[in-house]
């Protein structure tokens, strides 16, 4: 199991990325520069968080013209799994590999702190993760304000997108049941898949809640359910 983690400038979860898939998930895990053309031998692609060429233009733009681009596009074409945390979530739109885009906070304030969320889709990162499922996971973002218009939500709707809505402890979402907005995204979203299912992308963070020793272990479900989906166990 071979799994990729793209490093750009302004990367800052890189390292935890690369942690978690080598040190805790067990799997060959390593870095490919932004400069490089080729994924390699890669099984998956982990896009980490931080701030790609400082957020300048928009969060994630620039990163779409590095030379690394057009293999990440075209890895996630084959059907291969592709996993984009926080800032990975803004690149991945700004590639057009997921719909929407992230914003900032409703609030106008960066959010650093543990949120509650709600699995809501099968998906490769999800496939061993039962509907409902509440996860504890770490965000850190001024921009993860999820948007898209009316026609977007009705075919995430449609087709199953929506892996993750906020919510809280006891898994309740939005303002009817009197749980307050964590950044203002629309429907309470946290992350979302591409119809084939197999891009993710999510503000919070898995990989920084990966083992117990860090107060959470939830996030590691994300990747045991990854190395379900390449051994074939799958449900």
């Amino acid at each position: 199991m071979d799994i990729a983690v793209v490093v750009f400038p302004g990367s800052n979860a890189d390292f935890d990325a690369l942690h978690a898939a080598r040190d805790v998930l067990g799997a060959n895990a390593r870095y490919v520069f932004h400069k490089e053309t080729s994924l390699g031998a890669a099984d998956a692609l982990i896009v980490p968080g931080g701030f790609s060429y400082g957020d300048y233009l928009r969060c994630g733009a620039i990163a779409c013209f590095s030379p690394i681009a057009p293999a990440i596009r075209a890895f996630a074409a084959q059907g291969a799994p592709v996993l984009g945390i926080c800032n990975g979530f803004q690149i991945l739109t700004e590639l057009g590999l997921l719909p929407g885009v992230l914003t900032r906070n409703s609030h106008l304030r960066f959010e650093c702190r543990d949120v509650h969320v709600r699995a809501e889709a099968r998906g490769v990162f999800t496939n061993t993760v039962e509907r409902g499922r509440v996860l504890r996971l770490p965000i850190a973002h001024a921009e993860g304000r999820y948007q898209c218009d009316a026609a977007t939500l009705a075919r995430l709707q449609k087709h199953d997108q929506i892996a993750f809505r906020y919510c809280d402890a006891n898994g309740r979402v939005g303002a009817a049941a009197g749980v307050s907005t964590v950044n203002g995204s629309v429907d309470d979203i946290a992350g979302v898949y591409n119809e084939q299912r197999n891009v993710l992308g999510l503000m919070p963070h898995p990989e920084r809640a990966s083992e117990a020793i860090l107060g959470s272990a939830d996030g590691f479900a994300l990747f045991d359910a990854l190395r379900s989906h390449l051994s074939g166990k799958a449900a």
